[in-house]
């Protein structure tokens, strides 16, 4: 009988020694913590946080939300960041305070469910237009900017500052309130045109935008005038007997756009191409932007601020239906 119990604790022992080879091994092959980030440090010391480093043969990209940009300086180093272990993160975010009152637990949850919206940044231009986005990292000649998931860069040259809301302003609460050409009866002229149109008026801002600046009185090498540019045989056919009128000037190429819309099946590529370089020239190349360096670019410049893959028909926009 005792040499049954021997051999019972003898088991007992083993089971127990190898539960704790087991643990201790548990702990030193623990896994390395993850990754989340990098630390670029430049040779002048300026350091900055990013999401992902790119490696392109000798470009060096880094992405930091919706945005990626080449860095064209050298770099001093590139640091990992390390994800904080869960305990530590939630000792370190544990808030130090004084006892406070008790509160109302139904409107306590429904206000911790609440999504925190980002301040909102504004790019000013030179010509006195300016646009809300969504995120902006500024470099030395100039700014990447993301606005509705579309990344894209602005020279130095054309921006005239940057300005950061201070948390706590006002919230932009639709498209047609983030932008301004630093006018506000031309901002009323583009919207009112557009409703009538059916036109996003954004999409009515960067045309003007790119077409004058804003100008009113100006006018292109080839003829065009006014505000949006409008050629005078096209002034003509819509009715613009004074083209540097801006209500006659944005009321007829609205309308010109309107025409557009309708002959392309709301294709904006193509609305942009005829605009820049005529119908007949998309007509000619098989309803295709035409192998134009001036129209490529133009159309490119315009649909990329424009956001073109998340704004073609049928997707969910604020343009309204044209008023018969």
């Amino acid at each position: 009988m005792c040499g049954q119990w021997k051999q019972i604790t003898c088991a007992l022992l083993l089971c127990l020694l190898s539960a704790l080879a087991i643990n201790a091994q548990d702990k030193t092959t623990k896994a390395a913590p993850k990754i989340i980030g990098y630390t670029v440090t430049l040779p002048d010391g300026y350091s900055f946080d990013v999401d992902e480093i790119i490696k392109q043969g000798n470009e060096t990209w880094v992405r930091k939300g919706n945005i990626q940009r080449q860095i064209s300086e050298p770099i001093k180093s590139i640091k990992p960041i390390l994800e904080q272990p869960k305990a530590e993160a939630a000792e370190a975010a544990k808030p130090v305070t004084a006892p406070a009152a008790p509160v109302n637990t139904t409107t306590a949850a429904v206000a911790t469910t609440k999504p925190t919206e980002p301040n909102p940044i504004w790019i000013y231009l030179v010509d006195g237009a300016k646009f809300r986005v969504d995120q902006v990292q500024e470099q030395a000649d100039g700014a990447w900017y993301s606005r509705q998931n579309v990344s894209i860069f602005l020279a130095k040259e054309r921006i005239s500052r940057i300005e950061y809301e201070a948390p706590g302003a006002p919230a932009v609460k639709s498209k047609n309130a983030d932008w301004s050409s630093g006018n506000s009866t031309i901002d009323q002229l583009i919207r009112t045109n557009a409703n009538r149109f059916g036109i996003d008026p954004y999409l009515v801002f960067l045309v003007i935008e790119k077409e004058s600046r804003f100008h009113t009185r100006a006018v292109s090498p080839k003829g065009a005038m006014g505000l949006m540019q409008l050629m005078p045989g096209t002034a003509r056919r819509l009715g613009v007997r004074k083209p540097f009128d801006a209500a006659e000037n944005i009321r007829g190429g609205t309308q010109y756009m309107r025409e557009l819309m309708d002959m392309f099946g709301g294709k904006v590529d193509l609305v942009l191409a005829s605009y820049n370089a005529g119908e007949g020239a998309v007509l000619k190349y098989g309803r295709n932007v035409p192998p134009y360096r001036e129209t490529r670019d133009y159309v490119k410049t315009i649909g990329k601020r424009y956001g073109l893959t998340g704004r073609q028909p049928g997707s969910q926009t604020d343009v309204p239906e044209p008023q018969r």
